[in-house]
């Protein structure tokens, strides 16, 4: 009896090899119906280990994005690269100043491998504009002030 190459994920480790063989096929210059099929066998595997072991409910998005950052090594700086975005921008959602946008979001789901909807979620921010507030929320709007 043939050896099956994949099987039901029962460790971390197995998790790990997982998803670094599917990042190096999603990475292949073209890819034959064998390699979709892998693909989307390896991304169902990972994603049914991912809705039973992790705990995404439990942080807000940016406390997520932190454990990632560690968990890969990365930096900051890093997120720059990864994100197409400013530096000035990557701080600002890393000190809860702004919130993700639609691209990032689909970004970072992409980049750690993991559903849009665990960036996807509402947090508090800390906005200087709306410091006055108690308990300010996720708000990017700024009140304008004007004197007629």
């Amino acid at each position: 009896m043939e050896t099956l190459k994949y099987k039901v994920i029962t460790s971390k480790n197995q998790y790990k090899e997982y998803c670094n063989a599917l990042e190096k096929l999603l990475f292949l210059p073209s890819k034959d119906r064998n390699a979709k099929d892998e693909i989307a066998l390896l991304t169902l595997l990972i994603e049914k280990w991912d809705s039973e072991h992790n705990t995404f409910e439990e942080l807000d998005p940016i406390q997520l994005l932190h454990s990632f950052i560690k968990e890969h090594n990365l930096k900051a700086k890093d997120l720059v690269d990864i994100l197409g975005v400013s530096k000035g921008y990557i701080s600002d959602i890393l000190n809860y100043k702004k919130g993700l946008s639609k691209e990032v979001i689909r970004n970072l789901s992409t980049y750690f491998k993991v559903k849009q909807e665990a960036f996807n979620r509402p947090y508090k921010l800390t906005v200087s504009e709306n410091s006055h507030l108690r308990n300010a929320s996720v708000m990017n709007t700024t009140k304008a002030l004007y004197t007629s």
